[in-house]
């Protein structure tokens, strides 16, 4: 399913792999944009894959008008060595009834690429949270067994909120209790499959609704950067002052559409 952008196929051992779920404001893809833009991450291949609705598009990571015209598509790998980071971008939403078996593939390459884990950014419906979760922090995340193992400590002392199971049919008494992730896209399918796989994977998600949802992806790795520390935070003499350390990329100037046309007024 991979196909490198090189003659030779990248070496992921060891790597984290971050990537996004389809999901409700789409704030895990705008999260991963932030991540690859602000850290300039290199795109080193490709996923060839008829899950995915297929499309094409310019660079949105340009910087220059020279590489402006290059293309993008639905599933791209980028890589940054020098912190054995790696990140899917996903663009497209995936065909009707294909998105487990994108699930089975995907688990499939992580065991073949040989990365030490993954971390899924997404988002869930903030209209169905909950009294408790809505007196509380709109983060959750959820770790599989395996990686439970080597972070469950780390999350518990940052005073992280693991996912709270609730009942498989509220309107039945008696029905037993299962992680919802409503709005989450393939988010409860992948984290499934991961436990049974043994992947060490870890869900970051926040609660929120649909709109503009830039504000959301900075809140999502903003927070993430408290446990990876992907860049340092940056100290401000002024503590009331809000200096952004996350670089935008320049295909979000288009995000809502083109501006209004100078001749309506």
């Amino acid at each position: 399913m991979f196909v490198p952008c090189g003659t030779s196929e990248p070496d992921f051992t060891g790597f984290t792999l971050l990537m996004p779920a389809v999901s409700v404001g789409n704030v895990g893809q705008l999260a991963i944009d932030l991540i690859i833009s602000t850290l300039n991450m290199c795109k080193v291949g490709y996923f060839y894959t008829d899950c995915l609705v297929p499309m094409v598009g310019n660079n949105p990571y340009a910087t220059a008008e020279e590489n402006s015209t290059e293309l993008s598509i639905n599933a791209e790998v980028y890589s940054l060595p020098s912190m054995n980071l790696m990140a899917l971008q996903l663009r497209s939403i995936f065909i009707k009834y294909k998105s487990k078996l994108f699930c089975e593939k995907l688990i499939s390459w992580m065991k073949s690429s040989k990365c030490a884990r993954v971390i899924v950014l997404s988002s869930s419906h903030s209209y169905h949270c909950d009294d408790q979760q809505l007196r509380s922090i709109p983060f959750r995340y959820l770790l599989t067994p395996e990686m439970e193992k080597s972070v469950g400590e780390t999350l518990q002392k940052l005073h992280w909120k693991e996912m709270e199971k609730s009942k498989s049919f509220p309107e039945i008494r008696d029905s037993g209790l299962c992680i919802r992730i409503p709005g989450g896209g393939i988010t409860k399918v992948l984290y499934t499959e991961s436990c049974s796989k043994g992947i060490q994977m870890a869900v970051v998600l926040k609660f929120v609704s649909e709109g503009d949802n830039i504000p959301d992806a900075f809140d999502l790795v903003r927070y993430l950067n408290d446990w990876l520390q992907i860049i340092k935070p940056q100290e401000c003499s002024d503590p009331t002052t809000s200096v952004s350390q996350w670089k935008m990329p320049s295909s979000w100037r288009l995000l809502f559409g083109s501006g209004l046309p100078p001749a309506l007024f």
